[in-house]
């Protein structure tokens, strides 16, 4: 169960992308720019959420997930750290190499899976100052 709860939530975003792109974008370059969901609104406009914004926003939504995870201590916490560093070495390898990487959706992907790595780093460390306290005479500085 630990090595479940390390698991960063951003490799999912990774998977949908790969699996997409691999599969259903493959065939169709301009599957990105596909309307997902469509709304009327009040205002006689109307808003599309594109394949791509959807996947943006489920990537939000993971790192807000790993940003809570942040906050644990533990080895478990340590193990997520360097899951997350490698997810974000797999976004960079697959950018650099893969021709179904090179887009501008794959790329704020990564710049969510390095924000996660350095807000985890950040507020682990952030977290440890906390719970370290040196003594001077019985008085905490």
């Amino acid at each position: 169960m630990r090595l479940f709860s390390a698991i960063p939530f951003t490799l999912f975003s990774l998977l949908i992308y790969n699996a997409l792109a691999f599969t259903a974008g493959a065939d169709n370059p301009l599957f990105w720019s596909e309307s997902m969901v469509s709304i009327a609104m009040v205002s006689g406009a109307t808003f599309e959420l594109l394949a791509s914004d959807l996947l943006i926003t489920l990537g939000l939504f993971f790192l807000f997930i790993e940003i809570l995870k942040a906050t644990r201590i533990g080895t478990t916490a340590l193990l997520d750290h360097m899951f997350s560093v490698l997810v974000f070495v797999v976004y960079l390898v697959e950018f650099l190499v893969l021709p179904q990487a090179a887009t501008s959706l794959f790329f704020i992907l990564m710049a969510i899976s390095l924000i996660d790595v350095i807000a985890g780093f950040s507020i682990s460390i952030t977290g440890a100052r906390r719970d370290v306290s040196f003594g001077h005479g019985g008085e905490h500085l």
